[in-house]
């Protein structure tokens, strides 16, 4: 197959790059702004077309929560017009789309992990834009999957990870959030699924992925420093109140993998596990 990569430069696209030495078999085609601008309906339906792409998986969007709330025109044309751009651009070569959604989509309101048919509730302009993505993307091409993930990081990029270790090893004492839960995502296991949902042939409808787990950002931070052999810094909890932003997080984010590892015959990966393999590659 003849493949694209959307948003190469990011975390999941870097991750995504790094595997694809391992499907030598298919032809990658990968992008971001410089090489295809996904928001130019014409540009996208000519490279579509022109390298017969096959399927698409659009690692790109707009992920900056709190800004968005003050760009939301940025925000849409990112995260809900793009994606409706890629989706009938390949469904008119009867091909697929893999389009990575959040967490975002919920609230954060109930307290068992959120499954594929919640009903979505988004609370901010981000988890806005990209639940209308899902919702285009779907609409545009009938072979979509729609993959909602959270808390991603990877060696890739900036994140809360790499964050904690660079503050850890230059602060004496750090406040983070103990009253949010949810579950880190890294992002060479999403690419891992990605590809292996590629190989077994992509299913349509909306799937859920993160690592197993349940944690707070507090805990995890914790983690974070304990595995990167940071000992030197105080990790403090602090309440959301203490620690205003313009985009309200979800409570509680912990989503439900029970689908995408009965459709796929995957195991999913424990938070530390992963936590600790990405460390020691950093």
């Amino acid at each position: 197959m003849n493949i694209l990569i959307t948003g190469c430069n990011g975390q999941l696209g870097n991750e995504m790059q790094q595997l694809e030495k391992n499907y030598p078999q298919h032809s990658w085609f990968n992008t971001d702004v410089e090489e295809l601008d996904i928001t130019n309906q014409l540009a996208v339906e000519q490279y579509v077309a022109q390298r017969q792409i096959d399927g698409i998986v659009n690692c790109a969007a707009y992920t900056a929560v709190d800004k968005a709330e003050d760009n939301k025109e940025l925000c849409t044309t990112l995260n809900t017009v793009a994606p409706s751009y890629l989706a009938a651009a390949v469904e008119k070569r009867g091909g697929w789309i893999v389009q990575i959604s959040t967490d975002y989509v919920f609230n954060g309101t109930k307290y068992t992990p959120y499954i594929e048919t919640d009903t979505p509730c988004p609370d901010s302009v981000y988890g806005s834009t990209k639940l209308a993505g899902e919702l285009g993307v779907s609409k545009f091409c009938k072979r979509s999957m729609i993959i909602r993930t959270a808390w991603l990081y990877s060696t890739f990029g900036s994140n809360f990870v790499k964050t904690m270790i660079r503050l850890g090893n230059e602060k004496p004492e750090l406040g983070v959030i103990f009253d949010q839960i949810g579950t880190p995502t890294y992002a060479r296991d999403l690419a891992r699924f990605i590809m292996v949902a590629i190989e077994k042939g992509i299913k349509p409808g909306v799937y859920h992925f993160s690592n197993e787990g349940v944690i707070s950002w507090y805990d995890f931070a914790k983690a974070i420093h304990r595995l990167a052999g940071i000992s030197n810094c105080h990790v403090r909890p602090l309440h959301t109140s203490e620690y205003p932003t313009p985009a309200r997080r979800p409570h509680y984010s912990v989503l439900d993998k029970t689908k995408v590892k009965q459709t796929y015959g995957i195991e999913v990966p424990y938070w530390e596990e992963s936590l600790k393999e990405c460390i020691e590659k950093l």
